[in-house]
């Protein structure tokens, strides 16, 4: 037999290596003089979808907003697609073009139509061409079930509503790594179904997602991997079913105590946390 010069299990490694979308090494970032998050250590694969779950305040949000680079790390890093998104030669526009995020707030502006919100950064930042943009905002408004409402403004809009079209409004930048910010804290049941149904949709296209969340429900059904903060670091990550049918560390033990977890049949069709 001819030799190769690379063993079957190197070319196993060469390939999973490309499968990592997103690798987070060490990363710190403090605020205030406080530190924040401190050894998050995370690899994300492509189509992956995370649910990162933990009391408030365990650092969720700034772990988020560390990766689009809303916020620069104070030390560690993050590497997208094979390049390290934390040195100073990085061009954020492109990065946060390819890193969506939606959060709590919907952030839409008041005085634009659901169309003028979603078409405003393809036009002006990527200088795409209007038919090119306003086709591809059709496609999305229909696939959130907002086609009719396009001509709506935000004020006219119910939460739920609003929240879909900022996802629409991050997908028309065509993103390979989604992130949400606990994008249902501030709808009602009714609305937040609405909204995770988008977002499950997302996950059957091939979406790779980072989602922290109070959802549970969503955490278990929509979610291959679980990651627990507690105190600024990861403390426990595992698949979904493991993560939930037998913890280990003592926080996600305990956290896990106060949160009611819904049986499959249930889904993901109520609030979750009670404490």
């Amino acid at each position: 037999m001819k030799k190769t010069g690379l063993r079957l299990v190197d070319r196993s490694a060469y390939f999973c290596y490309y499968l990592i979308m997103l690798e987070i090494v060490k990363l710190r970032k403090n605020l205030n003089n406080t530190r924040v998050l401190y050894d998050i250590n995370l690899n994300v694969e492509k189509r992956d979808i995370v649910a990162i779950i933990g009391s408030s305040g365990c650092g969720k949000s700034t772990l988020l907003k560390c990766i689009n680079r809303l916020l620069k790390p104070d030390g560690g890093k993050i590497v997208f697609n094979g390049e390290d998104i934390t040195q100073k030669s990085t061009n954020l526009q492109k990065i946060r073009e390819k890193i969506g995020i939606v959060f709590q707030q919907f952030n839409l502006f008041p005085h634009m139509t659901v169309k003028e919100n979603i078409t405003l950064a393809p036009l002006k930042v990527k200088r795409m061409p209007k038919n090119t943009v306003e086709i591809d905002a059709m496609y999305l408004l229909e696939r959130i079930g907002m086609l009719e409402k396009m001509d709506k403004y935000p004020h006219e809009l119910s939460g739920g509503q609003a929240q879909r079209v900022a996802i629409a409004r991050s997908l028309i930048m065509k993103p390979e790594l989604m992130l949400f910010d606990e994008p249902t804290s501030a709808l009602d049941p009714k609305m937040t179904k609405e909204v995770l149904d988008v977002m499950t949709d997302l996950k059957n296209t091939g979406m790779t997602m980072i989602v922290v969340t109070h959802e549970i429900g969503f955490a278990r059904e929509v979610a291959n991997r679980v990651v627990f903060m507690h105190g600024g670091t990861i403390v426990e990550e595992n698949s979904s079913d493991e993560f939930f049918s037998n913890p280990q560390h003592p926080a996600t033990i305990d956290f896990l105590k106060n949160v009611v977890i819904p049986s499959a049949s249930e889904g993901m069709t109520q609030k979750n946390i009670i404490s």
